[in-house]
């Protein structure tokens, strides 16, 4: 799942809506560095309510991806785009078609999401802007692996560039998949790539209640 999914649950809740997000500012800032269920579970009672909510969506997000990467609909998406992908790219025999496979099926659930709810995507955003990015900071030096530097600034830039609305837009999308290849060091995507997200988009959108079959609970539709 991705940030939308994970958050849009919680808005009422600035803090757990942060920590939903946590585990993936943290692979932007630093790919070294993971927020653990297992330390996150450790404060779900803290005294200071803000800290206690944001380590419920620390948990909350890992729960969230234990049950949405075991369903039929993530395995035959993330399978399919992968063969796709590599197939357009000049049959790419890399890493590049399998993490976009991956991600894109995530990316692209938080965009029908959004299309159905445009509204809530502005509710998301002023859930996180309304959490204190240092308060988050102190919290998820609680919840690491490891120190962690500039959080803040992630926490900042995150809500400056408010990138989730460019899912809508495949040429958008792409210049935003384009960041994500530069940042992993994988090749970048041609201008023509657009053109898969558009029936990949489709694609997710059809199959999105079966992507959301466990989250509430309901393990039907998962591999077994």
């Amino acid at each position: 799942m991705n940030y939308f999914a994970h958050g849009r649950r919680w808005i009422d809740d600035p803090y757990m809506v942060a920590g939903t997000a946590v585990p993936d500012w943290l692979s932007v800032v630093d790919r070294r560095v993971r927020a653990r269920s297992m330390l996150a579970r450790q404060h779900v009672a803290h005294d200071d309510g803000r800290v206690a909510a944001l380590a419920r969506g620390v948990v909350r997000h890992h729960d969230d991806d234990a049950w949405f990467h075991r369903t039929r609909a993530f395995a035959e998406l993330s399978l399919d785009f992968t063969l796709t992908i590599r197939d357009r790219l000049d049959q790419d025999t890399g890493f590049r078609p399998s993490f976009l496979g991956h991600v894109l099926v995530e990316i692209l659930l938080d965009a029908v999401l959004i299309e159905r709810a445009p509204k809530q995507l502005d509710d998301y955003y002023r859930a996180v802007e309304a959490a204190d990015p240092n308060v988050v900071e102190q919290a998820v030096s609680l919840m690491v692996t490891r120190p962690v530097d500039h959080f803040t600034g992630m926490i900042e830039l995150f809500c400056r560039e408010r990138f989730l609305y460019d899912y809508a837009d495949d040429r958008k999308l792409l210049v935003r998949l384009n960041r994500v290849m530069q940042r992993v060091k994988l090749p970048v995507l041609p201008d023509s790539f657009a053109g898969f997200l558009a029936d990949a988009r489709n694609d997710v959108r059809l199959r999105s209640a079966d992507l959301l079959v466990g989250e509430n609970g309901n393990a039907e539709g998962e591999v077994p």
